[in-house]
């Protein structure tokens, strides 16, 4: 009777230690729903809009939703449980629940090999030729993928735009050559805002979109360890030495014919100075296709959740960049006093085919007759045809590179190791030689040494035109590097 008393109580005693001891005095372990050892969460903050904050090494979903990033509480305190839920006080005194990774609903926790997930609504991706860089919410780049991301593509839509970069890189790039040849005379101050406006921007293409993207390249985790940080600097400074050496290669073989040839007309000095001035146009041109080309692909590879914003941004880079080519194009040979070349005068101060003149005074200044036949020179420029055609070089280049893109589209890999160094490498040469065009070809001729046997136009320019010169020069650079944060 006894035994089986004491049996019953101990079975009793059992199923009631079953049904108390989890929620009061159960040893707290990883999994545990409202674990009693969390007395407070610490560390908020916020992934997308959900407050998460910490307790030791888990991460907590607190059920609350901050107004703002201000109003997010540095800390919940006097942490406690109601049935097998966790609440915690805010600081404003109200109880707020608190989900453990185990407990359901939305949670941000490391996975089993401790990397974090990535959190997807809070990305912020762009892409540069291809290449998809994405930043999450802690600010720090995601792990790149280096093989090809498979992506659904409008085509349709690309093959549509494709037409409309055409007409406005057309617009952009022939419109200044059509309005200097119908009004050359009554847009000097407008080509001069014009001229300074390209000048803006090639150097900030130069800088801001070419030399960023081309470092973008080179520091892609998909390449790897290249040995030597400075390889995008190293590029870029091989580009600006290409530019001289081609410039300075043409101008002695200008000077040369010129010492060859006995009787040297100023006329054919004219020309041989209008071959140096192509020579430069075409310099500056290279830099510009090769980086038009670039751009055409990077737009059609770019995802379509990127897509039509970066058609926007480049519609508009084309036009500028068109600018920038047009004026430049327009004015070919038409900038103010074209001087004789130095090596038509030999040493005896006996001009070539004239009479001796004064070698002291002739090397301060031209004499009355070299001012006369200076005056009543017309000045050779490029025929209406060769000047159209270089324009529609740079009209066509971005519609061939989206042709490009689109025919390789589901095969393009922008993580490809070779495909990154390749665009990295005309990135910064283009980089270069926009910047020997844009600081020494454009910039520093055009305010103050001159170029190709032309003084510089603005070292004595009247103060309207400096003031517009500078407003000019400063819209371009703050334009183009406005459109850097996308494109």
């Amino acid at each position: 009777m006894h035994v089986s008393s004491f049996a019953g109580l101990a079975l009793l005693g059992a199923a009631t230690a079953n049904s108390i001891l989890p929620r009061q005095t159960a040893a707290p372990s990883p999994t545990s729903a409202a674990a009693p050892q969390v007395t407070a969460v610490t560390g908020c903050h916020l992934h997308a809009s959900q407050l998460f904050c910490m307790a030791g090494e888990t991460e907590y979903l607190v059920q609350t939703t901050p107004t703002q990033t201000t109003d997010i509480p540095a800390q919940f305190t006097g942490c406690h449980s109601h049935g097998s839920d966790l609440f915690c006080i805010a600081p404003n005194g109200d109880d707020v629940q608190v989900k453990s990774p185990t407990s359901g609903g939305d949670t941000h926790t490391a996975d089993q090999h401790g990397s974090e997930p990535k959190d997807s609504s809070n990305k912020h991706c762009h892409f540069h030729a291809g290449v998809e860089h994405c930043v999450d919410g802690n600010e720090s780049e995601s792990a790149p993928k280096c093989d090809i991301t498979p992506r659904d593509y409008n085509i349709g839509l690309r093959v549509g735009l494709l037409f409309v970069i055409m007409a406005t890189s057309a617009l952009g790039v022939f419109a200044p050559i059509l309005l200097h040849k119908v009004l050359s005379n009554k847009l000097s101050l407008i080509f001069t805002l014009l001229k300074q406006f390209g000048t803006g921007i090639i150097i900030s293409t130069a800088f801001v979109h070419l030399f960023t993207h081309a470092s973008l390249m080179f520091n892609n985790k998909c390449i790897g360890d290249l040995g030597y940080e400075g390889t995008t600097s190293a590029i870029l400074m091989a580009g600006i030495f290409l530019s001289f050496l081609v410039e300075y290669i043409g101008q002695r073989i200008v000077l040369n014919r010129t010492k060859s040839t006995a009787m040297l007309t100023r006329e054919q000095q004219a020309h041989a100075l209008l071959s140096t001035e192509v020579v430069s146009i075409l310099v500056m041109e290279a830099g510009i296709l090769f980086h038009s080309l670039l751009i055409g692909l990077t737009l059609v590879v770019a995802g379509d959740s990127f897509f039509i914003t970066l058609f926007v941004v480049i519609l508009f880079h084309q036009v500028f960049e068109g600018l920038a080519l047009g004026t430049r194009i327009a004015t070919i040979g038409s900038s103010a006093n074209t001087h004789l070349l130095p090596s038509a005068i030999d040493h005896s101060g006996r001009a070539a085919g004239n009479d001796t003149i004064d070698t002291d005074k002739s090397a301060n200044a031209p004499s009355e007759e070299t001012a006369e036949a200076s005056s009543t020179l017309e000045r050779p420029t490029l025929s209406m045809k060769k000047k159209l055609g270089l324009a529609a070089l740079f009209a066509f280049v971005t519609p061939i590179g989206m042709a490009i893109g689109i025919s390789v589209l589901h095969k393009f890999n922008g993580n490809d190791r070779s495909t990154l160094l390749a665009i990295g490498t005309l990135d910064a040469l283009s980089a270069g030689i926009l910047v020997w065009t844009g600081v020494v070809e454009m910039w520093a001729a055009d305010w103050m040494t001159g170029s190709h046997g032309h003084k510089a136009e603005l070292a004595d320019a009247d103060m309207l035109t400096v003031v517009l010169g500078i407003f000019g020069l400063v819209a371009g650079m703050a334009l183009m590097s406005f459109l850097g944060k996308w494109a």
